[in-house]
C-alpha cells in the first residue's frame, strides 16, 4: 500500500490532483470555524448542548454529524451541501413520475446538463429556504444574537450567508470533481464526518473506557468497514445472451453481458428518509407536553428503534423501485435482440428480474436497518456518546472506495502496481 502510494506521487497529473483535493479540503475545515455575523456563539453553544437531550435532538446531532460540526458552531457553512442533495433526491424522485423530466435525462450528454442546471435552480431555492428558517427561528430567541444586530438584520445576514457558503461548497465539490480526486460533493461530506472521529476518541478517552469497552469498540469499527465494503461492493449479475444477426458482410451481436443489480441500491437515502420521519412522532410528543408520548417516542426507546428499523425497511425497497425500472430494462433487452438464458423475452424477463431484484433488496435492506440501529447499541454497550455506524460509516467507507478505486485506476494504466495486488477493485480494468 504503501509502495502505491508513492508511485502515486511520482505520477505529476495524480500528484496534482491529490495536492488539490487536500488544499480544497483545508479550505472547507477552515470556513466550518467562521461564525456567521451576528450570533452569540457562547449562548448558542449552551442552547445547542440542551437541545440534545430533546425530542429533536437526534436530528440535530444527526445533521451535525453530516455537516463536520458547522451547526455546533454556527458557521457560514452550517447547512453544507445538503440543499444540494435534498435537491438531486427530490429530482430523482420526480424523473420517476414526471415523463418530461424521464425524456429529458434519457437525452445524454445534453439531457445530463439539463437535469445538472435544474438541480442547482432548486438547490438555490432549497438553501434560500432553509437558511431563511433556521435565521428566523433563531431571531425569536434574543439571547443568542449579538447585542450590536437586531432580529430582522440578522434574518437578513444569516440568510444571505448560510446560501452564499453553500453555493461555495458546491462550486468547491465541482472543482475537486473536475481537478481533484473522487465525486467532490462526496469527498465535502466524507470530510466533515472523519474530522468528527477524533473527538469520539477523545470522549471514549475521557469517559475512561474499560480494555474490554476498547477491543469492543475496535471489534465494532473492523466489522463494520469490512461489511460495507462488502456489500457496496456487492452485486448480482444477471448474464443477458444476445443473438447473432447477419447483415450484408457484417455480423451483430453474439456476445454475452451481465446486468448488475447492487445489494444496497438506496445507498444511505433510506437511513435519511427514516431518520427525518421519526422525528415528527417525538416533535408532536412534546408540542402536547405528554410526558407518557415523550417517553415512548424518545430517541433509543424501543418503540422508537422498532418504527425507525420498520421504516429503513421500507424506504430500502421504496428506493430500489425508483431508481431500478424492472420494465425499462426488459423491454431495453428485448429491443436489442437480447435475452436471459432459459427466460423468454418480454413479461417473463421482467418477472425474472423482479424476483432477483427483490431477493437482492432484502439482503441490503437487513444490512441498512443494522446500521441504522448500531449507533443506538454501541452507545448502549459502552455508555459513551460515540455515534459509530448508521451513515456516517457507509458514506465514510464508500468515498473512500470511490477515491482508491480512481487512484488505483490511474496507476494501473500507467503500468504501475496498485494497491491490491491479489483480487480486483472495480477501479482496476
Amino acid at each position: 500500500m504503501w509502495k502505491a502510494l508513492r508511485n502515486a506521487f511520482k505520477i505529476p497529473e495524480l500528484r496534482d490532483r491529490i495536492i488539490f483535493t487536500l488544499l480544497a479540503l483545508i479550505v472547507f475545515r477552515l470556513g466550518i470555524y467562521i461564525p456567521i455575523p451576528g450570533i452569540n456563539l457562547a449562548n448558542w453553544a449552551r442552547f445547542f448542548e440542551s437541545l440534545r437531550g430533546g425530542a429533536v435532538g437526534g436530528l440535530f446531532s444527526f445533521f451535525d454529524v453530516f455537516v463536520g460540526g458547522a451547526l455546533r458552531r454556527y458557521s457560514i457553512f452550517t447547512m453544507s451541501v445538503t440543499p444540494y442533495i435534498n435537491a438531486s433526491i427530490i429530482l430523482q424522485l420526480l424523473m420517476s413520475v414526471v415523463p418530461k423530466l424521464k425524456e429529458i435525462a434519457r437525452e445524454g450528454e445534453e439531457g445530463r446538463k439539463k437535469i445538472a442546471k435544474y438541480t442547482r435552480y432548486l438547490t438555490v431555492f432549497l438553501a434560500s429556504l432553509q437558511g431563511f428558517m433556521l435565521s428566523f427561528a433563531i431571531s425569536k430567541n434574543p439571547s443568542l444574537l449579538s447585542p450590536e444586530i437586531n432580529a430582522v438584520g440578522f434574518v437578513i445576514v444569516s440568510t444571505i450567508t448560510l446560501l452564499a457558503g453553500t453555493m461555495f461548497l458546491l462550486w468547491l465539490g465541482e472543482r475537486i470533481t473536475e481537478k481533484g480526486i473522487g465525486n467532490g460533493i462526496s469527498v465535502l461530506i466524507f470530510a466533515g464526518i472523519v474530522a468528527r472521529y477524533p473527538q469520539y476518541f477523545g470522549q471514549a478517552v475521557v469517559g475512561n473506557l474499560t480494555l474490554t469497552g476498547w477491543i469492543f469498540l475496535i471489534l465494532i469499527f473492523v466489522i463494520i468497514v469490512f461489511g460495507v465494503v462488502f456489500v457496496q461492493q456487492g452485486e448480482r449479475r444477471i448474464t443477458v445472451q444476445y443473438a447473432r444477426r447477419i447483415s450484408g458482410r457484417r455480423i451483430y451481436g453474439g456476445q454475452s453481458t451481465y446486468i448488475p443489480i447492487r445489494v444496497n441500491q438506496g445507498g444511505v437515502i433510506p437511513i435519511i428518509f427514516a431518520s427525518a420521519i421519526m422525528v415528527i412522532p417525538s416533535a408532536l410528543a412534546t408540542f402536547v407536553k405528554s410526558p407518557t408520548l415523550q417517553s415512548l417516542f424518545a430517541s433509543g426507546s424501543l418503540l422508537y428503534l422498532t418504527l425507525y428499523a420498520l421504516l429503513v425497511f421500507f424506504f430500502t425497497y421504496f428506493y430500489s423501485i425508483i431508481v431500478f425500472d424492472v420494465h425499462d430494462v426488459a423491454e431495453n433487452i428485448k429491443n436489442y435482440g437480447g435475452f436471459i438464458p432459459g427466460i423468454r423475452p418480454g413479461k417473463s424477463t421482467e418477472e425474472y428480474i423482479q424476483r432477483v431484484l427483490n431477493r437482492v433488496t432484502f439482503v441490503g435492506a437487513i444490512f441498512l436497518v443494522i446500521m441504522a440501529l448500531l449507533p443506538y447499541l454501541v452507545r448502549g454497550a459502552v455508555g459513551v456518546n460515540i455515534w459509530l455506524g448508521g451513515t456516517s460509516a457507509l458514506i465514510a467507507v464508500g468515498v473512500a472506495l470511490d477515491v482508491l478505486q480512481q487512484i488505483e485506476a490511474h496507476l494501473i494504466m500507467r503500468h504501475y502496481e496498485g494497491f491490491v495486488k491479489k483480487g480486483r477493485l472495480r477501479g482496476r480494468r
